[in-house]
Formats: C-alpha cells, sequence, structure tokens
C-alpha cells in the first residue's frame, strides 16, 4: 500500500526514466560481479550493429538490426523483401552479423525473439536453441526466444 507521502505518476518523463535507468545500474553493477567486471571494457556498452543488403538499383532488399553488449549479439530485426526470399539472403544477413559479432566484437552468444508466424524453424536451421516461449505475446501468437553459441 502506498502511504500518503508518495505520489502515484504515470506519464512519460525521460529525465526520470535516464535517472532510473542510471541507479538501476548502479544497484546491478554493485550486486554482480560479472556486471562489475565489465565495467571499463568494450561489452560495457551496446553497440549497433547493422548488415543491410541492396538489389543492384540501390533499394533495400533485406537487413538485420542488432546491437552486441556483455559478448552477445542481440538480433533486433531482421527481415528480407518478398521479391528476394529463398535466395539465402536471411542466411547471409545473419552469417554476416554473427561473423561480425564473434570475429570482431569478441562475443560468445547470440539472441533473438521471434514469433510462431515468423521464423523459428529458420532460426533452428541455423544453429539457434529454443530457450524460451511464451504463449499468448500477444494473444493468439506464440513468442519464440532463441540462442546460439557462436564458436
Amino acid at each position: 500500500m502506498v502511504s500518503r507521502m508518495f505520489r502515484l505518476v504515470t506519464e512519460v518523463d525521460k529525465e526520470r526514466r535516464n535517472l532510473l535507468r542510471t541507479r538501476l545500474r548502479e544497484t546491478n553493477t554493485a550486486a554482480s560481479s560479472v556486471l562489475r567486471s565489465l565495467r571499463g571494457t568494450p561489452h560495457e556498452r551496446e553497440f549497433p550493429l547493422h548488415v543491410w543488403v541492396l538489389d543492384d538499383t540501390g533499394a533495400l532488399a533485406g537487413g538485420l538490426v542488432g546491437h552486441t553488449w556483455a559478448t552477445w549479439l542481440h538480433v533486433t530485426y531482421l527481415w528480407v523483401d518478398g521479391r528476394h526470399r529463398g535466395a539465402g539472403l536471411g542466411s547471409a544477413l545473419l552469417a554476416e552479423a554473427e561473423r561480425t559479432a564473434r570475429d570482431e566484437r569478441d562475443c560468445a552468444a547470440s539472441r533473438v525473439e521471434t514469433w510462431d508466424f515468423q521464423a523459428p524453424d529458420f532460426y533452428t536451421g541455423r544453429g539457434y536453441d529454443v530457450v524460451c516461449v511464451i504463449p499468448d505475446y500477444p494473444p493468439g501468437i506464440t513468442e519464440y526466444t532463441l540462442v546460439k553459441r557462436l564458436g
């Protein structure tokens, strides 16, 4: 129960969000030797990793947007235009992101979330293992989290 000395506020407040993020990071770093060991290393911060495929006219045929952090690649988006599907572009995008993460950023693993109608079979076919299944997220759809060791 919230006492009268507190006020609950529901609003978007970037300054408070940043303060909260900073304080949570400080608390987590104090509580975790693993997070403390990341301090001052290249793995302490998120770094964007984008891979693009352009067609012969320079138009976007596909792309992968993600980031690396703490020796992990996180694939946020992977998309290939319908006209170019089946040509191996998705595999090439993923392989290039994994190679860059492994060879240039010392990442040891990769993770991705996908829905049941999107690409869980695509990822398992490329060595990813399902580690989490969330039914009805959103309602009527199942979300999968998959991971892969980049050895």
